[in-house]
């Protein structure tokens, strides 16, 4: 069946992607976008497909649309940009979280939440199951970020509770691929644009640290089996679950981009988690849902990208970050 979708941050990396994939289904999508971090550029090929819509809006203010299903990405998701102005983003994912759940509410739209792997903090449980109730800092300077996704994630569960609000939350963790922005701070996107330019490698801490990396066409795919399950309402673990050291993940892009480069080491910045990798059972048992994807391959096709990307599309990162 044909839905009219809304996707809040539909301009981002993910949110492009899945705009391309809800439009190549036949669904009339409407994207939403403040473009404080994304780029007009992502959905600039979308523009003349004749169910796609482009509003500039940011979902702290109401606004009243007819839909039948939300996915709200809305929320910037890098270190660099939300702690630009981290009262905005923990406003963005509080005020703009009960906006969409108002909106939700109203139509009768299911709607999904994007919530991230930064609500586990720096896990004392390893890997993390949906079942951890997480080690973060209150009051640390990702705070905006790590709790106001898990505010957003209550916020979810008590309109579906009280309201009867038709819920899905996603527990997202690292992801990449093309179109990810490249001056947006994190590892992958640094790595590969350093590696390109010769430049060294910048590593915080050790590099011993582990993160694991999901590949943006795995990451698609089970938003939509989430978004598409009828009585699972999560939250759920999506992420690759392959492990790997930063260190690790520097010699493969220097490897994979033919780079000259060296590494570099710097002090691994406040509260930044040690160790990350998703226990996704729940997943694969409840939404047949596993990455496909390795990292190796996935990121030949980002360094692809990232070499062709014409770099002027992009702006570049505040100056006032905090």
């Amino acid at each position: 069946m044909l839905k009219r979708i809304l996707v809040t941050g539909g301009a981002g990396f993910l949110g492009s992607w899945l705009c391309e994939r809800l439009i190549l289904e036949g669904h009339d999508v409407i994207c939403l976008d403040n473009f404080f971090t994304s780029q007009k550029i992502n959905v600039t090929n979308l523009l003349e497909c004749h169910n796609f819509e482009l509003i500039r809006h940011d979902i702290i203010d109401p606004i009243s649309l007819e839909v039948d299903e939300i996915y709200n990405l809305a929320c910037p998701a890098s270190p660099i940009h939300y702690q630009y102005d981290p009262v905005k983003t923990i406003k963005t994912s509080i005020m703009g979280g009960i906006n969409m759940l108002e909106l939700a509410q109203r139509t009768g739209a299911r709607i999904l939440q994007t919530s991230t792997s930064e609500v586990y903090g720096d896990p004392t449980v390893h890997p993390q199951p949906e079942t951890y109730r997480g080690n973060v800092n209150p009051i640390g300077p990702r705070a905006c970020y790590d709790e106001g996704k898990r505010a957003a994630e209550t916020l979810f569960v008590d309109f579906h509770r009280q309201h009867g609000v038709d819920v899905r939350i996603a527990r997202i963790f690292n992801t990449y691929g093309p179109k990810m922005h490249p001056f947006d701070g994190r590892v992958i996107s640094n790595f590969i644009c350093q590696a390109l330019a010769n430049e060294p490698l910048t590593i915080f801490g050790d590099g011993k640290q582990t993160r694991s990396f999901c590949y943006r066409d795995d990451m698609i795919e089970g938003l939509v089996r989430l978004m598409g399950s009828e009585e699972f309402l999560g939250p759920v673990n999506l992420g690759n679950p392959a492990e790997f050291s930063i260190l690790e993940l520097a010699e493969l892009v220097i490897l994979y981009t033919n780079s000259n480069s060296t590494i570099t080491y710097c002090q691994l910045p406040e509260d930044d988690p040690l160790r990350r990798r998703p226990d996704i059972t729940l997943a694969k048992q409840l939404l047949d849902w596993q990455p496909t994807i390795s990292l190796e391959d996935g990121l030949q096709q980002t360094i692809g990208w990232y070499r062709d990307v014409d770099l002027t599309h992009y702006r570049p990162p505040t100056s006032k970050v905090k």
